[in-house]
């Protein structure tokens, strides 16, 4: 029998669909509690996207919090010493304020991570599942790459201070660039300075083109270099395998340098102003949760999908099987018992209603079906 997808909701489509995307690459479920210590939160806080929690002191006198995240538990829970990288993916409920609300919402969200000594293929399979994961929501998807080397080093080459560099991270997040000439004035940057860091801004295309283009002005520094290095490796393997199309180069797309060391992404789909995906390289929150290996993943963000005009089906039931007081009950369970392995959907009801189905049976005043 060929399961109906159609009689569920975006978010439970997606979940089940991804479940056996990530299982097809030897990701395994992680599942946690619904709560952990509040103080592996609030010394993380500026990882999360909301710092306010909802928290309760437990029967041992522990201040505990409803988990906003899911990240920082897999990395409390992972071990350096397990060979190759830990491979896993999860769909967990997170509680946290949106943006722009005051309460408190419970967000279904699923994603992975891979958590290790990761090499350029476990970066790039990261990727490529986040290409895949877009693909099977929608075929009308963008997948935005940025990288936090090729940042950085743009501004080390421009002569700006590292403590310069939230205010012009800003700028380039909001593709403001009044506000970078405005920076550029206030610390008398250059005119060719200024053009430089204006490429953080307007630089925008598919990875295979933009990447090219960029090439001349990424041989100067180490960091640059081996960023583009990395990025122009990981374009090669997308359109090796036909991945590669709708993957674009956004240096606007956010990663705060204290957590994030390498390529960080945002995916989006059409009908959805709000990015469905996000995701990067963060071995500095590894690293200052005290572990020496790498880690890249991504979350989806299911609340944002039931925005989505939601799927339904043409019909209520495949078969709908009337009946009455007068209707021998063992002659209607054997038929609804007979329809169902056939794969239909029945209904079997005594009332009137509008009811839309394929076929109507009747049974009612005692008639065999």
């Amino acid at each position: 029998m060929e399961f109906d997808w159609s009689i569920l909701r975006s978010g439970e489509q997606t979940i089940y669909r991804l479940r056996g995307l990530y299982e097809q690459y030897g990701y395994r479920r992680f599942k946690m509690s619904k709560f952990e210590e509040y103080d592996l939160y609030v010394r993380n806080k500026d990882f999360l996207v909301s710092d306010r929690m909802i928290t309760f002191t437990d029967a041992r006198g522990v201040l505990m919090a409803l988990k906003p995240d899911v990240t920082l538990s897999i990395i409390k829970n992972t071990r350096e010493e397990d060979a190759g990288p830990r491979k896993v993916y999860y769909n967990e409920a997170i509680y946290r304020t949106s943006k722009g609300d005051d309460t408190f919402q419970e967000i279904m969200q699923t994603g992975l991570e891979c958590i290790g000594t990761l090499d350029l293929y476990h970066i790039y399979e990261v990727i490529a599942l986040a290409v895949q994961s877009l693909q099977t929501i929608s075929p009308d998807y963008v997948l935005d790459v940025s990288h936090m080397g090729l940042v950085s080093g743009f501004m080390e080459a421009a002569g700006v201070a590292e403590a310069d560099y939230p205010a012009v991270l800003e700028a380039v997040r909001e593709k403001n660039p009044a506000a970078l000439a405005a920076f550029c004035r206030e610390r008398g940057l250059s005119g060719t300075v200024q053009t430089l860091l204006e490429k953080l801004i307007t630089t925008y295309g598919t990875i295979d083109t933009v990447l090219d283009q960029l090439a001349p002005l990424c041989v100067g520094g180490k960091r640059t270099r081996e960023a583009w290095e990395e990025l122009s490796s990981i374009r090669d393997l997308l359109k090796a395998n036909g991945l590669a199309d709708r993957v674009y180069l956004d240096f606007s797309v956010e990663g705060g340098m204290d957590y994030y060391s390498g390529i960080v992404f945002r995916g989006f789909i059409k009908g959805l102003s709000a990015g469905v995906l996000s995701g990067g390289q963060y071995d500095k929150m590894v690293e200052k949760m005290g572990k020496c290996c790498g880690a890249i993943g991504f979350a989806i963000y299911l609340d944002e999908l039931e925005r989505l005009r939601p799927a339904q089906t043409q019909w209520d039931a495949d078969v709908l099987v009337r009946y009455d007081e007068k209707t021998d009950l063992t002659a209607l369970t054997g038929k609804l018992a007979e329809l169902t392995a056939q794969g239909k959907r029945v209904l079997a009801r005594r009332e009137d209603g509008d009811l839309r189905t394929r076929e109507t049976i009747d049974m009612r005043g005692g008639k065999q079906a």
